[in-house]
């Protein structure tokens, strides 16, 4: 019998373990099986395989029952995930629903969540700016939230490395703010939107109009060939998976490349309970994991583990990792685990309207739009706000048809549309200042459908967010103005935090272990063969979308991890 166990362990045992497989984890999964080591991935939802598991990919608008919208009955029993502007027909397989894992909102939160290998990298917004120097010197230069215990200089080979490999288009601006990346062909800015770029740089020597960089292939290289992906066909559908693989995703790019080394194992289905945690070797052993069909409790063994299963539920993993050693959290020496979650401030939106360019208008798709990088509080503090936000904008002609008539006038008249004049809008993504006020924890009674603890997460803004949304409503009216635009109005959703889907934090690097949960490898502190490379490693969260930055942390931190387990330190 003891044979027999010691047998069943080795069968469990691998070089590494990753915990969840969606943008960060695949990273994760691909680096570590291309330096050889034999890895297991753990995805807690479904399998979904590229270009298998895309039911609706190919669809047309007639063929779904409710032409993509929600019956009601579905939208009540999902108050929550029904408010992301993806939950469709279309999509909503991809995404988890609200009695599937529930939490205690102690202050309003709408955690959106996509359970399936892959995770919400099928579902993403594919927008990816780096970081600059400013961004990583923010908490250092006005005291907010702990040091950075790393600087753009150590990250940038780090964001080519996973740019070559994920394929992103844009231009090359030379933007201080905003540093140029190694990008494929630019997407087209409208001319609506070059005008309004001509007359923001006649006007503002600090702020800037670019068309947006993306996760899309607009010319392929041989590195994306080889992965099997092709260009981008600008459908507009990117929700449903894409069969080209033209956008960058976990299941086009990442995972299958891991598989084709050999060295992957990939066990979707799989709950991650917590880590374990020896005593005596004072080191991560292991996963306890409970299958999702059978809830069997298991455990599997490993010499060095990668938290890749998104912020909040990185955090969840954590807290519920406990031990005589870690009573409350695994590496939970300074007290932080769980605190100074922060997100991206989307509640406010400028419109309006342009009469000019009336000879010319939009055609096709196109996968983004301009974007304005951050121009507020860069190089000093020059608000009554700390921090600043970076905005999208876009441009495209209206037009209207006529619906009069019956029959075969009524078809004629279909056919014809007038354009109208130009619109315009552009929506802010604030940084939010991670508090220690804003945190998550285990809930002391509730239980989820696996027996693990709920989450009680209170979380929301203050009055920094409040002038911030205030700045760039005047801001943003004034340039709107200044160009000639009419019909401007403005708009705050009030939305509830983490609607943005951009929540960080709660196990933040830092310089000092005594304040932060991992070092500047994104080790923990307490536990050096644990890494975490996802959202809840930020220590702040700028004002960029954060995907790219994550990928570009997980393959630094294998990288450093492999040489680490060579050396005999891990």
């Amino acid at each position: 019998m003891s044979n027999f166990n010691i047998d069943s362990q080795k069968a469990r045992t691998y070089d590494a373990i990753v915990i969840g497989s969606g943008i960060s984890g695949g990273w994760a999964a691909k680096e570590l099986t291309e330096k050889g080591l034999k890895t297991l991935v753990l995805e807690r939802g479904r399998d979904v395989k590229h270009n298998i598991d895309y039911p609706t990919t190919n669809m047309m608008p007639w063929e779904f029952e409710h032409r993509e919208r929600m019956p009601r009955e579905v939208v009540e029993e999902n108050p929550i995930v029904s408010k992301c502007y993806n939950f469709k027909e279309s999509a909503a397989h991809f995404f988890v629903k609200d009695k599937e894992h529930p939490y205690v909102q102690e202050k309003p939160f709408d955690w959106i969540r996509g359970y399936q290998v892959g995770g919400k990298s099928l579902l993403w917004a594919r927008q990816t700016q780096r970081w600059s120097k400013y961004d990583f010197e923010g908490p250092a230069r006005d005291g907010f939230a702990v040091e950075w215990p790393i600087s753009y200089d150590d990250i940038a080979p780090w964001y080519s490395h996973v740019e070559r490999f994920a394929g992103i288009s844009g231009n090359k601006d030379g933007i201080d703010a905003l540093p140029d990346g190694e990008f494929l062909t630019p997407h087209e800015m409208t001319c609506v939107e070059k005008y309004f770029k001509e007359q923001v740089s006649k006007k503002y020597k600090d702020r800037h109009i670019i068309i947006g960089r993306a996760a899309h292939i607009t010319d392929p290289q041989q590195i994306h060939y080889d992965q099997g992906r092709a260009k981008c066909q600008h459908r507009g559908i990117c929700e449903r998976g894409c069969p080209f693989g033209g956008y960058f995703s976990s299941n086009a790019s990442t995972i299958p490349w891991a598989l084709k080394t050999g060295k992957m194992t990939l066990r979707p289905q799989s709950v991650v309970h917590s880590i374990i945690y020896d005593e005596k070797k004072q080191k991560a052993v292991g996963v306890r994991v409970i299958d999702a069909t059978t809830k069997e409790m298991m455990e599997f063994y490993a010499r060095i583990i990668f938290v890749n299963a998104a912020a909040i539920n990185t955090n969840l993993v954590l807290l519920n990792s406990t031990s005589s050693r870690f009573p409350n959290g695994l590496g939970n020496d300074s007290g932080t685990l769980g605190k100074y979650v922060a997100f991206h401030n989307y509640r406010a939106r400028v419109s309006g309207q342009y009469e000019g360019f009336l000879d010319t208008t939009t055609d096709g798709r196109r996968p983004n739009s301009s974007y304005i990088p951050r121009f507020r509080n860069l190089y000093k503090q020059e608000t009554d706000f700390l921090r600043g936000y970076a905005a999208g904008f876009g441009a495209n002609r209206s037009s209207h048809t006529d619906r009069s008539g019956a029959g075969e006038s009524l078809k004629a008249n279909l056919l014809k549309s007038t354009p109208g004049n130009w619109n315009v809008g552009s929506h802010m993504m604030g940084e939010t200042i991670p508090k220690e006020s804003n945190f998550v924890a285990l809930d002391p009674s509730l239980k989820d459908p696996f027996g693990i603890p709920q989450l009680r997460i209170s979380v929301d803004y203050d009055d920094n967010d409040e002038k911030m949304v205030k700045d760039y409503l005047e801001q943003m009216t004034e340039m709107f103005t200044m160009a000639g635009f009419t019909n401007i109005r403005t708009s705050d959703s009030k939305q509830a935090a983490g609607l943005d889907i951009h929540e960080m934090g709660g196990v933040r690097m830092g310089k000092d272990p005594k304040t932060s949960m991992l070092n500047k490898w994104n080790q923990l502190h307490a536990v050096p063969n644990v890494f975490v490379t996802d959202g809840a490693s930020m220590t702040s969260t700028s004002t960029q979308n954060p995907s790219l930055t994550y990928m570009a942390f997980t393959a630094r931190a294998v990288d450093y991890a492999v040489k680490e387990m060579k050396k005999k330190n891990l």
